[in-house]
């Protein structure tokens, strides 16, 4: 399924996904929509295709309860995959993800606006992440006093099926973007999920928020309106290119912006890096590419600086 995308994902010094469902037992059974049961050799594919941390914050998170979780978390670590945003143990639950890429020492956190109307276990509140703007910055000096030099804040947000952010993306995100210590901004980047079609990038101050990356695999997707929506099965690998600073303790800089438009092809089951695609022939997926395109930069992003990847 990730053949397509595995040259750009292994390419990159860190690469993070985004794992919206829980796995199911090893043998099954495995479920879709409402609550969802993926195969748990897609950690495994996610190692393969060189991701390096995936967020777990997700509304579907507690769709099997804390097992699902287990499960999940339990997976990711034998196939090598880091995670945040859902957790086994409180100790777990408040130790940041850290991680090495290119000499810096990068945090990963994740979080998601809820979970489904499934309360999360009393007993366990600390299961996952749920949006809370001073929860997440009081995280984010935590990495950096943890040693962090880039944080990478994973946001679960969004209205389902709209292109343009919402009043919440954009509040949020530009307190996220705003939030400094000492000088230092807190969060050097943003990445969004949920809304299951892509969104804007947007810089804002010196911090690049991608609203929401659309889906990277999916079936074939319906809207609210039960009618199936192409945009569904697009979206959009983000690629940031990180520069350490001219003196210690400065801020790591975005010094390149890219992003690449993808598309899963429900039909094979892959999916597919349209620019690759195109430049070998397929001129059928300009379109699809160009309409990713359009709402990538239509926040004013390409006067900041994002560019097509290749």
């Amino acid at each position: 399924m990730l053949a397509g995308v595995k040259p750009v994902i292994s390419a990159a010094d860190l690469a993070i996904c985004h794992m919206e469902t829980v796995y199911g037992p090893d043998g099954g059974p495995f479920a879709g929509y409402p609550s969802f049961a993926s195969p748990p050799q897609v950690a495994a594919a996610l190692a393969d295709a060189g991701y390096d941390s995936c967020s777990t914050a997700s509304n579907h998170t507690l769709d099997a309860g804390t097992e699902g979780i287990r499960r999940t978390l339990d997976h990711l670590d034998k196939a090598g995959v880091r995670h945040a945003g859902s957790a086994r143990t409180a100790e777990e639950a408040t130790t940041p993800t850290l991680l090495e890429a290119g000499g810096a020492r990068v945090a990963h956190l994740a979080y998601t606006y809820g979970t489904n109307g499934i309360p999360v276990p009393a007993d366990r509140p600390w299961s996952v992440n749920l949006i809370d703007e001073s929860r997440i910055l009081s995280d984010a000096r935590a990495a950096r006093e943890a040693g962090a030099d880039v944080v990478v804040v994973s946001v679960h947000w969004g209205t389902e099926w709209q292109t343009a952010p919402d009043a919440r993306q954009l509040r949020l995100g530009r307190a996220l973007a705003a939030s400094a210590t000492d000088g230092r901004p807190d969060v050097d980047l943003v990445l969004g999920t949920h809304a299951h079609v892509p969104q804007a990038y947007e810089k804002v101050g010196g911090t690049w928020i991608v609203y929401g990356m659309g889906d990277q695999i999916a079936g074939r997707m319906v809207n609210h309106s039960g009618t199936y929506d192409p945009r569904g099965n697009e979206g959009t690998i983000s690629r940031f290119t990180f520069t350490p600073p001219s003196s210690p303790g400065g801020r790591w800089q975005v010094t390149r912006a890219e992003f690449l438009p993808q598309w899963f092809d429900t039909a094979a089951n892959r999916v597919v890096d349209l620019s690759a695609a195109i430049a070998s022939g397929d001129t059928s997926l300009i379109p699809v590419r160009d309409r990713i395109t359009t709402t990538a930069l239509s926040r004013g992003a390409a006067a900041a600086g994002l560019t097509l990847g290749r």
